[in-house]
């Protein structure tokens, strides 16, 4: 007998699962080249899914940054999205069972659990601040997907010590300076600046998405422009990258990548890149983006793909059968 389901993998669309193909590939041996964490821990590297169909399927891998096409190092964390810096991880993590719950954990160098704390919906973004002390997280906790019609976020904000400064929608919100205070709002997709106290996220209310910054300490969201999500800033604070609607919302909504420098406010898009990004994308350095795509032909695989920020740059594939990349540097 076959059994099919959709399976949720941490970005906010659907992908069709055959799970009797995949106990029947469970224990294929894995097709690409693997080291032990060690070798790879100690460098410059990215951290990312493994999405080899397998008995890995999910679990933390890493390459050196020198040679992404490499070997991959796989941890024995288990992750439907992974974010790491050179002195933190965090996870979000969907437990099954009976009753399906979900949490998030917080990874020391090693891979060892510091921290875990119940996820009120379907793991969606993560995100650690540079410097290690903050961690953002996005969960649906109605509906599945950005493209379904009343979708429900939750975006909550922690450092590492524990402190909560709780889900976002708490928070003011400024609009076209003006505060507001809808009952439909909805923020997700975290990205922090350096100053340990400003934020970037999407802001969704009455049909439209804002791009917002944030302020920790004042607990307010401002709209800095309209039709951005899930900004990610670069490594030099300078420019925003996000995805855009640049089609009709809802199920035939396509996103394309946008760049926003943000001293000029000058947007462009990734025109290069013609298919539906659905994704945070992460900066591979201040002129390149990596992100997530899934493969038509394969379900439940995705793969990391690279675009520099030029104009004209097409997208070129960096890391086969991953998702959910960071970059850590040092």
């Amino acid at each position: 007998m076959v059994v099919a389901a959709s399976l949720v993998i941490g970005t906010g669309f659907y992908v069709g699962f055959d799970f009797s193909r995949a106990q029947e590939r469970a224990n294929t041996p894995s097709s690409v080249a693997l080291t032990s964490v060690a070798n790879v821990t100690g460098e410059p590297r990215v951290v990312f899914r493994n999405t080899e169909i397998g008995s890995k399927y999910g679990l933390v891998a890493m390459v050196g940054l020198a040679d992404p096409r490499g070997a991959r190092a796989l941890t024995d964390v288990a992750c439907e999205r992974v974010y790491a810096t050179a002195d933190e991880a965090t996870c979000l993590h969907t437990k099954r069972g009976i009753a399906t719950t979900f949490e998030a954990l917080q990874l020391d160098t090693n891979w060892k659990v510091e921290k875990v704390w119940a996820l009120p919906g379907i793991p969606s973004r993560t995100r650690i601040s540079a410097d290690g002390r903050l961690i953002g997280t996005t969960t649906f906790v109605s509906g599945h997907s950005y493209m379904q019609v009343g979708f429900s976020t939750a975006t909550e904000i922690r450092d590492v010590e524990g402190h909560k400064y709780g889900n976002l929608e708490k928070f003011d919100l400024v609009i076209d300076a003006k505060m507001v205070s809808p009952s439909d709002r909805n923020i997700w997709g975290v990205t922090f600046a350096g100053d340990g106290n400003t934020f970037y996220a999407t802001a969704a209310t009455g049909g439209e998405t804002y791009l917002v910054r944030g302020d920790l300490d004042k607990r307010t969201l401002t709209s800095v422009r309209r039709t951005a999500e899930c900004p990610s800033l670069s490594p030099d604070g300078t420019t925003l990258a996000y995805k855009k609607a640049v089609e009709a919302d809802g199920p035939t909504a396509h996103w394309s990548i946008a760049v926003l420098d943000l001293a000029t406010g000058r947007e462009e898009i990734l025109a290069g890149e013609s298919r539906s990004v659905d994704d945070q994308v992460e900066w591979l350095d201040d002129n390149t983006l990596l992100y997530g795509m899934p493969r038509t032909e394969e379900a439940g695989v995705t793969d990391v793909w690279s675009i520099r920020t030029d104009s004209g740059a097409k997208p070129e594939k960096f890391i086969d059968q991953a998702w959910s990349p960071s970059v850590v540097r040092g």
